[in-house]
């Protein structure tokens, strides 16, 4: 199976193969891993994101599967999550192609390939000078509540449509820096969310999965002196209610979320976080 932007596809002065020549293109590698590359690549004159998979061999299809995990064989995880995000109206990639060949889940070949976001910056990026340079008032203070609104309802609807993502970092979020400050400051915020490989689609996203994907996200603002007020407005966004009606009918999930945070931290700074509150979240 093989879809290819016309616009893209005409880029090819020859039409023949070209599964195996998308497979064979080549640009600036950003990551390369378990018979995976993701780089960017310049083709008839524009920018692209490929991620090309060559095939994650059966032992490490057998390894994922003992540690309990759904192995990733293939591109179509995330050509599929694509999709959903923008049925969803969230913000992320333009799908310019995708590829598969092979029945067999060890050996498949396959490809997603993007347009380039273009001028972006990543959130953990963006919001690294908060940890020493809080935003007390004026437009930044504005852009941080608004990004945590942003965030708060990118979780929501997701969750709510059965999506989990598996990576919710703010790394993973990345910011349209072509807005202006005030601009973005008034709610006109782009924040693209990538890295879709690794989504999970059900009916319904269970409660472990949500827990992972909002303890993920709290593990990866730690470190941008967030306040106690910032994390129950994200809360009480999230939830969609009051701050006493989620703490009452939602502790349990907060605090499987704080301690999610809290054991990815320990695991990364081998200490204990800093956090707003004297005792923890709840």
């Amino acid at each position: 199976m093989m879809v290819l932007d016309d616009t893209f596809k005409r880029g090819f002065a020859d039409q023949s193969d070209l599964f195996e020549r998308v497979m064979a293109l080549q640009g600036k590698i950003y990551r390369e891993m378990d018979g995976r590359r993701t780089f960017q690549f310049t083709h008839a004159g524009k920018s692209y994101f490929a991620k090309l998979h060559f095939g994650v061999g059966w032992a490490e299809i057998f390894k994922n599967l003992l540690q309990f995990k759904l192995p990733v064989v293939g591109a179509v995880n995330e050509w599929k999550a694509i999709q959903k995000l923008n049925a969803l109206n969230i913000d992320t990639m333009h799908l310019v192609g995708y590829g598969s060949k092979g029945l067999n889940p060890a050996t498949r070949q396959s490809f997603v390939i993007t347009e380039d976001l273009g001028n972006t910056l990543s959130l953990e990026d963006y919001c690294a000078p908060w940890k020493t340079q809080a935003p007390l008032s004026g437009q930044t203070l504005s852009i941080k509540r608004q990004l945590i609104q942003r965030l708060a309802s990118v979780a929501k609807t997701l969750h709510q449509h059965g999506v989990n993502h598996r990576d919710f970092y703010l790394v993973h979020f990345l910011l349209d820096m072509t807005t202006s400050e005030t601009q973005l400051a008034a709610g006109n915020i782009t924040a693209s969310l990538i890295d879709l490989h690794r989504v999970q689609i059900r009916r319904q996203t269970p409660q472990r999965w949500r827990t992972k994907d909002i303890g993920a996200l709290y593990f990866a603002s730690l470190e941008i002196g967030l306040t106690k007020r910032d994390i129950f407005r994200f809360m009480m966004a999230y939830q969609g209610g009051t701050l006493r009606q989620t703490l009452a009918q939602d502790k349990a999930f907060w605090q499987a979320s704080q301690d999610r945070a809290i054991k990815l931290y320990n695991k990364l700074y081998q200490r204990n976080p800093e956090f707003p509150f004297r005792a923890g979240l709840i």
